[in-house]
């Protein structure tokens, strides 16, 4: 097929998205989403800088389907699972892409939609602005380990078969974990998880632990 005259950024995207799904981060090159766009190397910086702008248009292409308005109705516990679960559901199709929403994080406008949204929600019940800090932080820190695990090591695959049969002498407490892990499916785990940290963040009530205090 004959090159195209021009390249818009969504089709650039689209072929560097390409490229990550099949190879991952390590294979997100400039030369690869110029082979994946028939083009040479040297031509795709016609159109952007380096890798890292590569980056930020996947990450884009990504997230930007994520709805960032605040749901209706329910309370703050509700309205945040919905923020976590739109994430999940548009990063779940392209795993990933997990580690650059970090480096990409204070730059990406669709992930500073989203986070707006959600600190908004979480200053209903945690005041203090440095707590929200650690709060939004610590959804941020279990979604984007939350979506690794369920892809890269879930309950389902076969590291939950080897801490099943685990020498019970040695490993008494994994082993038994394991025989129960096996009844846990992926949506369980992952919401499962998410309430305890939202209840956690309920509980201290927005106030900062005694052992964190000073003077």
């Amino acid at each position: 097929m004959p090159r195209p005259r021009s390249l818009t950024s969504a089709q650039i995207a689209a072929a560097a998205l390409a490229v990550l799904d099949r190879d991952g981060p390590a294979g997100l090159t400039m030369r690869a989403v110029a082979q994946q766009l028939g083009m040479g190397t040297m031509s795709l910086y016609r159109y952007v800088d380096d890798r890292d702008e590569l980056e930020g248009l996947v990450v884009e292409l990504v997230l930007g389907a994520v709805d960032p308005a605040p749901p209706e109705g329910g309370g703050w516990q509700e309205r945040i699972t919905v923020m976590v679960e739109r994430v999940r559901v548009a990063v779940g199709a392209h795993p990933a892409v997990v580690p650059l929403t970090m480096t990409h994080r204070h730059r990406s406008p669709a992930i500073l939609r989203w986070s707006e949204t959600v600190v908004g929600i979480l200053a209903e019940t945690v005041t203090d602005p440095g707590r929200r800090v650690v709060a939004l932080r610590g959804l941020l820190s279990y979604l984007i380990g939350a979506i690794q695990l369920e892809h890269l090591g879930p309950l389902s695959g076969p590291g939950t078969g080897a801490i099943a049969a685990l020498d019970p002498a040695a490993f008494p407490n994994m082993r038994q974990l394991g025989g129960a892990a096996r009844q846990v499916d992926a949506d369980a785990e992952f919401h499962g998880g998410l309430d305890l940290l939202l209840e956690g963040i309920s509980v201290s009530g927005g106030r900062w632990p005694a052992r964190t205090r000073t003077g």
